[in-house]
């Protein structure tokens, strides 16, 4: 059974880390017009989750994406790419919820409630 409980804090920090990624997202597209601004993504979740086990402390990590050629005005927004990623943190969210929902089951059902 605690393990269920330690399966809702990783779910829980996988749906922040989706919510946190999607603001990143959303700033990108926001500045696709802005010249000079360098696009932005965060670490993948099994890379922080893998730091977090080492070091204790869950820290998402925002890095700057180095792919693609910049704009003629330096800007690196490619506003496709930004929807590719935004479908990703979506899918992680509801990847993170389904994962939440069913340890709340299984909770609930260890102790005798539905």
């Amino acid at each position: 059974m605690l393990q269920n409980l330690n399966i809702l804090e990783i779910a829980s920090a996988m749906a922040r880390h989706a919510v946190q990624r999607h603001a990143v997202i959303a700033e990108n597209i926001a500045n696709s017009d802005t010249p000079g601004f360098k696009a932005k993504d965060m670490e993948p979740f099994s890379d922080a989750f893998a730091r977090a086990q080492r070091t204790g402390a869950v820290e998402f990590r925002v890095e700057p994406i180095t792919t693609g050629d910049p704009s003629p005005n330096g800007n690196t927004v490619s506003l496709e790419d930004q929807m590719s990623r935004s479908s990703g943190a979506l899918r992680d969210h509801e990847t993170a919820m389904a994962i939440y929902s069913k340890a709340m089951t299984m909770l609930r059902t260890s102790i005798g409630r539905r």
